[in-house]
């Protein structure tokens, strides 16, 4: 199949694409990297009447460091975070991360923006955010706007984005140096979304105890998923494998997944509570002594 007819726009300015979101409403869609959208387009499962191809605009695709904070543009391509030596040696996580999604030619034209915005709760970039309560920052009408996680997503492929904003950078803390932290998946095929993803950071305080404990879900719910009372029972604890299985019961009965052709509610719950263990595991390996020592 191929779209229905649509008007093409390409802006140079974010603040012509936001007047073009404004003329045309709802009936707009934002073109970045098109690897979300333009199957969409051609399935005709969303039909738009205008199409605003962002992609000239200058100025959005970057990699900042900016105190302790990873600042990346929203047209940055997935393959260029993949290759950024700064990703690589100071936020490991978001490296192994990224090289989940789908396979190099989609990360090739795929854009982190785009992803985030996009919101599915399988994706890995809107789990990364939960997992290290990063922000998006926004343009509209009314001007720029910093969104927070946990405001930013509303449901499944919903965001608070208003009809007439656009994504225009998304924010992500670096770990601390002394982390854990890992990133665990389970795919049908290789280049899948994942039916249950989790990320998660681990801090001790040197003796294999747990001082904190961050873990996000993806696949659970309409949303990435914060296991809160998992990450409340490792506080305190020994980081061995019996606890990891505890947290990993604890994630599983915390959350909602659906049941789909892929997979049920209950299978979903019984993957979160193996990659949770998987990741803590994986990341206590990778903890560092305080101190750099």
């Amino acid at each position: 199949m191929k779209p229905t007819p649509f008007d093409y726009f390409a802006p140079a300015t974010v603040e012509e694409a936001v007047a073009l979101l404004e003329q045309n409403g709802e009936e707009a869609k934002i073109l970045a990297g098109g690897q979300s959208l333009v199957p969409l387009l051609n399935f005709r499962l969303v039909r738009p009447k205008a199409l605003i191809d962002i992609n000239g605009i200058g100025g959005l695709s970057y990699l900042k460091e900016d105190n302790g904070k990873l600042r990346i543009g929203a047209l940055t391509r997935h393959r260029m975070v993949e290759q950024s030596p700064l990703v690589r040696q100071k936020h490991g996580l978001l490296f192994e991360a990224v090289k989940l999604i789908g396979h190099p030619a989609i990360r090739t034209r795929g854009t982190v923006g785009g992803s985030v915005a996009h919101a599915d709760p399988t994706a890995e970039l809107p789990t990364l955010l939960a997992l290290l309560e990063g922000e998006v920052q926004a343009a509209g009408p009314q001007g720029r706007r910093t969104i927070k996680w946990q405001d930013f997503f509303v449901s499944y492929f919903a965001t608070s984005l208003e009809p007439a904003e656009i994504c225009t950078e998304v924010v992500l803390p670096f770990p601390s140096p002394t982390a854990g932290w890992a990133f665990e998946e389970f795919c049908r095929r290789h280049g899948d979304f994942g039916l249950v993803g989790v990320a998660a950071l681990i801090e001790s305080d040197g003796k294999n105890r747990c001082t904190e404990a961050r873990l996000a879900i993806a696949g659970a719910g309409p949303m990435p998923v914060r296991a809160t009372a998992a990450e409340q029972f490792l506080k305190g604890q020994e980081l061995t494998a019996e606890s990891f299985e505890q947290a990993g019961r604890r994630v599983a009965e915390g959350i909602e997944p659906d049941s789909d052709l892929h997979a049920s509610a209950e299978y979903r719950r019984h993957l979160a509570a193996v990659m949770t263990a998987r990741a803590l595991a994986r990341a206590r390996e990778r903890l560092q002594p305080r101190g750099g020592k």
